[in-house]
């Protein structure tokens, strides 16, 4: 009897702790989410920004700040926090742009800038076309002229509603 009685408390205490610690061993199990935060900015998005853009073309490339400073209104700051669920990594990016008498001065942040960035847009020009390249580019074309989907076919299973 003493011995059962021994066990039984032996089995309580184990079933205990593993009941305590069931959260720590079996953290894999449970699903954790994602948790985005910010501005989500491409290279793409950055790699658009000219000195002297209007506050208007900023806000248009990298759309609306997270913050604006509100004690001075020509420094914006966008900000992208990005916690993974899974292995609990943070991710931190900022960006932010400076203005002077409402046209964009200066650039500072996490993100690599364009080459051109100092070229005001006015003065951009767009890509030109290598010599002998007198043909306007034109996408891949599908290889068989055969239409994908065949119009005016009498299917017998098609059920007409009408």
């Amino acid at each position: 009897m003493l011995i059962k009685k021994h066990s039984l408390t032996l089995l309580g205490a184990a079933a205990l702790s593993l009941s305590l610690s069931g959260c720590s061993v079996f953290d894999w199990l449970v699903y954790k989410p994602d948790i985005p935060q910010g501005n989500y900015m491409e290279p793409q998005q950055v790699e658009k920004l000219r000195v002297e853009m209007t506050k208007e073309q900023a806000e248009y490339v990298l759309g609306r700040p997270v913050l604006r400073d509100s004690f001075a209104d020509d420094t914006w700051y966008y900000v992208y926090h990005f916690k993974s669920g899974r292995d609990a990594s943070i991710i931190h990016k900022e960006l932010v742009l400076h203005f002077e008498n409402n046209r964009l001065a200066k650039v500072s942040g996490d993100y690599e800038l364009s080459a051109e960035f100092n070229t005001p847009l006015e003065q951009s020009k767009l890509p030109t076309v290598t010599a002998g390249d007198d043909q306007p580019l034109v996408p891949e074309q599908r290889g068989d002229s055969k239409p994908l989907v065949e119009e005016g076919q009498n299917d017998p299973k098609a059920i007409r509603k009408f």
